[in-house]
């Protein structure tokens, strides 16, 4: 017996890489559930497009990321973290945000627990402290760390994100996962992972489809997004724009 399923990240409102794995997902007839592990939106402009997709599909469960939390927290009149361009950037987002959305992002969990075939997993957007906050990025996980940080846990695999970097590390404790940002990457590529679980292994496979990128990419100066420049050059890798 065994059961598969397929983990997304950091789709960072970037509908058509979206479309593109979602679209390979489904053609894998294996894919019992796809887990969505949150930053949804921000960075990307597509806010709406990407929500809509996500929240009309039966087969997809969600965890939320720092991104949703500082959307709703200006939409609730809240000041959130974010600071300077990155505060800029929330609240354009929040202006072209369909408020018809909210309530469905406002249920979202900070943490999923399920078990299949005998095997305990955890989905969440990034480690978490006592009080449920996210942890600073450590740039250079190992699994020495990470057994560190969840020496106490009774997962055997535990998917994050939020550290755009693809990361599969397995130790004697657990696997850990992070597929990698879906919409971020200095690639038209969309990446993703695909879990086959047994009742003795884990085994991942790591994915990425291609795309054309080259409308969204367009569309950051078409729209004048806030903090464009940044953007372009940090999570896109300045890929060159085919005019």
């Amino acid at each position: 017996m065994s059961t598969t399923i397929a983990v997304i990240a950091d789709v960072h409102g970037n509908s058509r890489a979206l479309l593109s794995a979602l679209a390979e997902i489904d053609r894998d007839p294996q894919v019992k559930h796809i887990y969505c592990i949150g930053d949804m939106v921000g960075i990307g402009y597509e806010t709406n497009e990407v929500l809509q997709i996500l929240f009309s599909r039966k087969d997809i469960s969600f965890v939320i990321g720092n991104h949703e939390e500082e959307l709703i927290a200006i939409l609730e009149g809240e000041d959130g973290d974010s600071q300077g361009g990155e505060k800029l950037h929330h609240e354009w987002l929040a202006k072209r945000f369909d408020q018809r959305l909210l309530p469905k992002l406002e249920a979202i969990p900070k943490e999923i627990m399920v078990e299949y075939e005998g095997q305990r997993i955890l989905f969440t957007h990034y480690h978490l402290d006592a009080e449920q906050r996210f942890l600073p990025i450590d740039v250079e996980p190992t699994a020495e760390k990470l057994d560190q940080l969840y020496k106490e846990s009774p997962f055997d695999l535990v998917c994050f994100g939020h550290h755009h970097p693809v990361h599969q590390f397995s130790s004697a404790q657990r696997t850990y996962l992070n597929p990698g940002s879906l919409g971020c990457y200095d690639k038209p590529s969309a990446r993703y992972a695909i879990v086959e679980l047994t009742a003795t292994e884990i085994n991942v496979a790591l994915k990425h489809v291609a795309y054309d990128n080259q409308d969204f990419l367009l569309g950051y100066e078409q729209l004048n997004v806030p903090e464009k420049e940044f953007i372009l050059n940090i999570f896109h890798g300045n890929q060159t724009l085919n005019k």
